[in-house]
């Protein structure tokens, strides 16, 4: 059964591209004024901006002013103007506001300064040097908050240079035994370490590969050890790490790979590798042989529901309280649909029921546990309030409206998830609330949780063990205890205990990982973003963006430990089954990924990408331009939506499972 119920009726706009900068839009019956008209702020100042819109006349109007930033890493600014530097550079802040259909906005030049200087730290300085050896210094200049000025590099001297000398590079050789003095300046502001020099006691090293045979993206540990003239080991000796290889082949290219200095090792083409560990005049190696990965495979169409008259958003697959499994798929820029579909037959998906709201975008949905709540949300709406419309799902073929909440989300649900009769939803892109749905006809607001200080931005949350991931563009990847008891933390009372950020500031989405296989706790932190533009319609849009993988064993220190990066493409949403990550890589197709064992450096060089399918169609939205939104494994097939194209299954094949026709 086929059945559209409309809520109210949806004229709503969605969000326009935004404008070239400028002082005032032309033409308009309105003018909006704001003080101050420019901005010149120290790193770390705060300024309240206001605004007002006043017609022809002179007459102010009632119409909410509102501001943004279009460079939040530099300056954060709340949606009332309260503005925050937060890096130096150029920018503008922009005001806006709306009166029917028109938009007026004025652009805020602004620079920021860095805040000066106040002092010069080394950090984690080695207590003493040995002769013929080598250091390298590490330095930061904080100012007066004790951030770092990242965009100063203090200089190093050695007062001493017949004891130990410095090159540009901040790197200290000891020449002799003795003291020397090391300073530090930057801005005028300098710091001194005093380092005993002594003679060096190293007369071998040993460098234990540990294996002899691995294959690419494998990470060996290569640990070496100084010893004395005694045989005894001189455990501060600076060891340092290099490598040098030959190719498994003849065809000219150079074996590739990636060595840390704590000795961890990871090749990305098969070759011949040695190692070689060095401090001072003492070197010893070792060799290991690297095979290639060996694991593609390929993927396998299996069916294609085609939806080509708007674009396709998020999906959800689901086995549903009669056994047979369904999906759902919501609707961009549209008239705010949500289609759900039979899949029982993968090789034939087959729209069941359809749902209109009042939305021009239901970029979101989700369905519960036991598949009989569903939860799907609202943007554009024609009254502007959005909010976020609860359905049962119980029967697919007929699905009932339960309830609609909208309090406070009234600027529009981007992205929401559901767990343990909870919904964790986007308001406005700034925080998410926490909505209990015990019962779904009567749902409540108990909680919410939102950085602190202005203009925060996020885009999406997922939870999984009692922890909502958030992803919060430049602010990173956030870790608050909702359950798990980790921070003692709960619904109605949201506790953070842990955060990443890179400074791309592009965190658009988030997906936690436990590694069975070495025992340690991943967050895949993915990108998106648009350098070329977003393409609604006639061209493909070519994305940008890749998957961060940041080590989250330890919470209290996050490392951001290997990448995967699929070149001219751009990252979407992801899934990971046991050590296998499916990837929506928007106009580079859906990726299967191997993430076994330990992770480190470039996963798509060292060969672990399983399979790629690219959603090629004529009838789609935008004719064969793949743009692939989001993955779901379910038994067995991976169901994926295509912004163009609307929802496909597929059957990854794995490379033992593949039977080559024999020939005559």
């Amino acid at each position: 059964m086929i059945r559209t119920f409309l809520l109210t009726l949806c004229l709503g706009l969605f969000a326009l591209p935004l404008l070239p900068a400028h002082a005032q839009e032309a033409e308009s019956a309105y003018q909006l004024l704001v003080e101050p008209e420019a901005l010149t702020l120290n790193v770390g100042d705060q300024v309240q901006l206001t605004g007002r819109l006043v017609d022809a006349n002179g007459m102010e109007q009632d119409v909410p002013v509102l501001f943004f930033s279009r460079g939040r890493r530099m300056v954060a600014v709340s949606r009332e103007g309260l503005a925050e530097a937060r890096a130096a550079g150029k920018l503008e802040v922009i005001a806006q506001a709306v009166v029917g259909t028109e938009r007026i906005r004025v652009a805020i030049p602004t620079v920021v300064t860095p805040a000066p200087a106040e002092r010069i730290v080394f950090v984690d300085p080695p207590t003493r040097l040995l002769t013929g050896t080598e250091v390298t210094i590490q330095l930061q200049a904080l100012d007066a908050r004790g951030a770092v000025r990242t965009d100063l590099a203090p200089t190093l001297q050695s007062e001493n240079p017949a004891v130990a000398t410095v090159d540009a590079f901040q790197t200290a050789r000891g020449l002799q035994a003795g003291t020397v003095t090391l300073t530090a300046a930057a801005e005028g502001i300098t710091s001194t370490l005093e380092l005993p020099v002594v003679a060096n006691p190293i007369t071998r090293i040993e460098v234990d590969a540990g294996q002899a045979d691995a294959r690419t993206g494998d990470v060996l540990q290569f640990n070496a050890t100084a010893f004395d003239a005694q045989g005894q080991a001189v455990s501060d000796a600076p060891i340092t790490y290099a490598f040098t290889a030959q190719p498994a082949d003849d065809l000219g290219n150079g074996a590739t790979g990636q060595i840390e200095q704590d000795g961890r090792f990871v090749a990305e083409t098969a070759g011949r590798y040695t190692i070689l560990a060095t401090t001072g005049s003492h070197t010893a190696t070792a060799t290991v042989n690297i095979a290639p990965r060996d694991v593609q495979g390929r993927i396998e169409l299996i069916g294609h529901g085609l939806v080509s008259d708007v674009h396709t958003s998020d999906l959800w697959v689901w086995e549903g309280a009669d056994g047979r499994d369904y999906a759902i798929t919501g609707t961009w820029g549209g008239n705010g649909e949500a289609y759900f579909w039979d899949v029982t037959n993968p090789a034939s998906p087959a729209i069941v029921d359809t749902f209109t709201v009042d939305a021009r975008t239901v970029n979101d949905v989700k369905v519960s546990a036991d598949g009989r709540v569903c939860a799907i949300s609202r943007e554009g709406a024609s009254n502007r309030r959005n909010g976020l419309v609860l359905l049962d799902c119980t029967n697919p073929n007929d699905v009932q409206l339960l309830s609609t909440f909208d309090d406070e989300l009234t600027g529009g649900v981007h992205n929401l998830f559901i767990y343990e009769d909870h919904i964790y939803a986007l308001s406005a892109g700034q925080r998410y609330d926490i909505i209990n749905i015990e019962d779904p006809t009567q749902p409540r607001r108990v909680g919410r949780f939102e950085l602190e200080g202005p203009g925060q931005a996020i885009h999406d949350v997922w939870v999984m063990d009692g922890i909502a991931y958030s992803s919060n563009w430049h602010d990173g990847v956030v870790l608050v205890d909702v359950g798990n008891g980790v921070a003692g933390g709960s619904p109605s009372n949201p506790v953070q205990f842990a955060q990443y950020a890179y400074p791309s500031g592009w965190n658009h989405a988030a997906f936690p990982f436990y590694s069975p296989s070495t025992g340690k706790f991943y967050v895949i932190a993915g990108d998106e973003a648009f350098p070329y533009g977003l393409n609604r319609t006639g061209t493909p849009t070519i994305a940008a963006g890749w998957l961060h993988f940041i080590d989250f064993t330890d919470p209290d220190n996050p490392q951001e430990v290997a990448r995967y990066q699929v070149p001219e493409a751009g990252t979407h949403n992801f899934w990971v089954d046991g050590e296998t990550l499916y990837v929506a890589y928007y106009n580079g197709g859906l990726r299967v990924v191997d993430i076994s064992g330990d992770l480190m450096g470039d996963l798509y060089k060292q060969g672990r990408e399983m399979a790629w399918y690219l959603p090629h169609t004529p009838d789609g939205h935008i004719p064969n331009a793949p743009m692939v939104w989001g993955p779901q494994p379910h038994k067995g097939n991976v169901f994926f939506s295509d912004w163009n194209s609307g929802l496909w299954s597929v059957k990854f094949v794995g490379r033992q499972e593949i039977v080559e026709p024999e020939s005559d």
